[in-house]
């Protein structure tokens, strides 16, 4: 006599994380790059009040952003093809909401120049496949920071009105680059080392001369250029440390 065979089981097909990764498909793995992004419009609204026109040049901006970063992975690769989809998602709100800006304020214009030569700079770095070299990171540094000026040509303001904005943004941005550089892809190298802190003391210098609460974080900033380093901490640590200081000079420039 026979045993009767049990039913088949029916596995559950493992789980492949597809979600994930379409998601990594349309948002760059790139964390750092939102505080470039997210700092110097705020900084610039905070110090001018916010107008309605710089809504839509947020919009512009995160989706220029993303419509640049697979821009260049396309240049990059050679394979055009592959970002088709990215391209135009990010492509038409780049183009509506950026007409809509320039509707608004033709003198937006006199930016483009500076950002299609600074654009120029990233093509480049990424067809030699460089995209992390302090060159092209520097350059990224200039597009995020300009935007303080963007910002202020939107309000119909002039620029000098966010001049302590523009420049503890733009000195914190160029020593985070050292800085992180020292952390993760330079850890160990002397010369990124004694660059990062001797540019951290000039940057002392200027919030002196920029004022009271901006000089006592940039005086943090270079105690974290100076002490950190000499510790093992992991990309997310320094990511969140990071964090805290963009908002502590965001609060200090606009105070």
């Amino acid at each position: 006599m026979t045993r009767p065979t049990a039913p088949p089981v029916r596995r559950r097909p493992p789980a492949t994380g597809s979600r994930p990764r379409k998601r990594r498909q349309f948002i760059p793995p790139q964390h750092g790059a939102w505080a470039m992004l997210l700092v110097p419009w705020l900084a610039a609204v905070l110090t001018l009040g916010l107008r309605w026109p710089h809504l839509p040049l947020l919009g512009a901006w995160l989706t220029g952003y993303l419509l640049s970063y697979y821009l260049l992975q396309a240049v990059k690769t050679g394979r055009f093809g592959r970002f088709r989809v990215q391209l135009w998602t990010y492509g038409v709100p780049t183009a509506l909401l950026g007409g809509l800006v320039l509707l608004l304020r033709p003198d937006l214009l006199w930016y483009a120049p500076a950002y299609a030569v600074l654009l120029g700079v990233n093509v480049a770095y990424a067809r030699r496949r460089a995209e992390r070299a302090l060159g092209n990171d520097l350059a990224s540094v200039a597009q995020s920071c300009l935007m303080v000026f963007v910002c202020a040509t939107a309000a119909g303001q002039p620029p000098e009105t966010v001049v302590t904005a523009f420049l503890a943004v733009t000195a914190y941005f160029i020593g985070t680059v050292l800085y992180v550089k020292t952390m993760i892809r330079e850890r160990g190298s002397t010369s990124y080392y004694r660059a990062s802190v001797g540019y951290h003391v000039a940057s002392v210098a200027l919030a002196a001369w920029l004022g009271p609460p901006l000089l006592g974080v940039f005086l943090l900033l270079l105690v974290r250029a100076v002490v950190l380093p000499r510790h093992r901490l992991t990309p997310k640590h320094v990511g969140l440390i990071e964090i805290l200081a963009s908002a502590l000079v965001l609060v200090a420039s606009t105070s």
